[in-house]
């Protein structure tokens, strides 16, 4: 309602009072009614004013009283949850993300991961047991049931992603394990599942490497539309137990235009709020840590032709520590008894041939196993590189510089292997995981290998080992979380 505005020139709205010459005479009557008349006025504006000093007096000495009125507003209107479980193959992860979004016209801003639990083992472990698989996410769910405002939860997405581990059990086992875990959801949990089939699924390797180079680059800033400028973007290495993915942005050339990728698997096109980034991607089933392990110890045998020795010889093992006696299972034999070597280059050496350097390649040029890759040295120069997960749990706990380059990750992993580095460490605590874990001077040449001898990323460049950035978990959750939303656009090339 518009406010009666009075002025000093005796205009009202704008209007002036003229006097004419048939109002220069008035009776008393009409006087006294008007001297009424400016009294009330007079008390209406003193109480006008006197509330309004009231109200300001109130925001002026607690000031918060308007801000949590706007917060309570934008937590009721505009928050949002989205879940998201990675059903990894050495444990299952719930990720609890709460998220400011006031419509599906506007970027998604992440306000906190509110919660990240995980429990082993994961769901691959249940090959013939699929209930028994679905009803261990309980103890994530119910964690979930319990954050998650309840007139939230009917509204609040969830997936369940599997990765690796179930790829690796055969797709009749996979898919049976799947099913029971989505009835399970549906009978017992009030959160709606997302996209159809595909929210219960065994998610595909390139998703799982895209999603994982969103994520990063979220919490990078690097997609802040504010931004005059499109930043050089990171490209991403994440290390599971069951496979590797690695996904990059190539450098624009140098006329502005975007390179050339052959059209293939290893192109993908993601356009979000109005930009498009070119990715080159790749997942390396079966170069997980994990998996890596059982080929390093297979080629190590195989090299021996363990076959032809007797069970009771200890053969000699060129990763493990240095007289350390060790005992290694093939599923259809007695125990191998291995003997610690500690050797730093026969090891080097293992790592190399499990690679598969020499692989014929259909197109070129290629990194291990066959696969096309463009050479990072020419084709990704600006560019921050990180790398996480496996990467990170087996090189922070032995003192890696949060950002190094690969000949300090040369000298540590020598260190570890000769046996040179235990003999220096004084915490207990590590001493005791060195001792129990003799696959760390294993585990240690295949990343350094994998790193330079398969991804070829060249002895200068600097590498960002991270578990978590702005406090926020590194990896795929994030970014399928955001495009559960649908603040991402992905469409991939065929």
């Amino acid at each position: 309602m518009a406010k009666s505005v009075s002025t000093n020139d005796g205009t009202k709205n704008g209007r002036k009072n003229i006097k004419t010459p048939y109002s220069t005479f008035k009776d008393a009557a009409k006087e006294n009614a008007k001297a009424k008349q400016t009294t009330s006025g007079v008390q209406i504006r003193l109480g006008v004013m006197v509330f309004g000093i009231l109200i300001a007096s109130i925001f002026y000495f607690f000031p918060n009283v308007l801000t949590s009125m706007d917060s309570a507003n934008e937590s009721g209107a505009c928050q949002r949850y989205a879940l998201m479980v990675d059903a990894g193959s050495t444990g299952s992860r719930i990720h609890v993300y709460r998220f400011h979004q006031c419509s599906d016209h506007e970027p998604v801003r992440l306000e906190e991961e509110e919660l990240f639990a995980q429990t082993i083992p994961g769901l691959s472990a249940y090959p013939d047991s699929p209930q028994q698989a679905a009803e261990s996410l309980d103890v994530l769910l119910e964690g979930a049931v319990n954050l998650v405002p309840k007139h939230l939860q009917r509204k609040t997405p969830i997936a369940v992603k599997a990765t690796a581990g179930l790829r690796l059990l055969g797709q009749s086992k996979g898919d049976d394990i799947l099913k029971a875990v989505r009835h399970h959801l549906e009978t017992k949990y009030p959160f709606p599942i997302v996209g159809g089939e595909d929210g219960v699924s065994i998610m595909d390797g390139r998703d799982e490497g895209v999603y994982a180079w969103i994520t990063v680059n979220f919490l990078l800033g690097n997609f802040d539309s504010t931004r005059s400028f499109k930043p050089h973007t990171a490209a991403i290495l994440d290390l599971g137990g069951g496979s590797t993915q690695i996904v990059f942005e190539p450098d624009v050339l140098e006329d502005g235009s975007l390179p050339e990728l052959p059209d293939n698997d290893f192109k993908y096109l993601l356009k979000h709020e109005g930009k498009e980034y070119l990715l080159y991607q790749h997942s390396y089933l079966g170069y997980g840590l994990m998996e890596a392990r059982k080929r390093m110890h297979k080629q190590v045998m195989e090299s021996l032709n363990t076959d032809l020795v007797p069970s009771s010889s200890d053969l000699v093992h060129a990763c493990l520590p240095q007289g350390l006696s060790w005992e290694y299972t093939k599923t259809t034999s007695d125990p191998i008894k291995f003997m610690g070597a500690g050797s730093y280059a026969d090891c080097l050496g293992v790592a190399d041939l499990m690679l598969n350097k020499g692989k014929s390649c259909d197109f070129s040029p290629c990194s291990f196993d066959g696969i096309y890759q463009p050479p990072i040295a020419d084709t990704f120069t600006k560019g921050p590189i990180y790398i996480f997960s496996y990467f990170y749990d087996r090189t922070q706990p032995l003192g890696l510089p949060a950002s190094f380059r690969l000949p300090q990750l040369a000298s540590l992993t020598e260190s570890v292997c000769s046996g040179a580095f235990i003999e220096n460490v004084t915490d207990v605590s590590l001493k005791d995981e060195l001792l129990d874990r003799p696959e760390w001077c294993l585990d240690l040449s295949f990343i350094y290998r994998l790193l330079s001898f398969g991804y070829e990323i060249p002895d200068d460049r600097e590498l960002t080992v991270a578990k978590k950035i702005n406090g926020v978990e590194t990896g795929w959750c994030l970014g399928a979380a955001i495009a559960i939303l649908g603040d991402n656009s992905l469409k991939d090339i065929e």
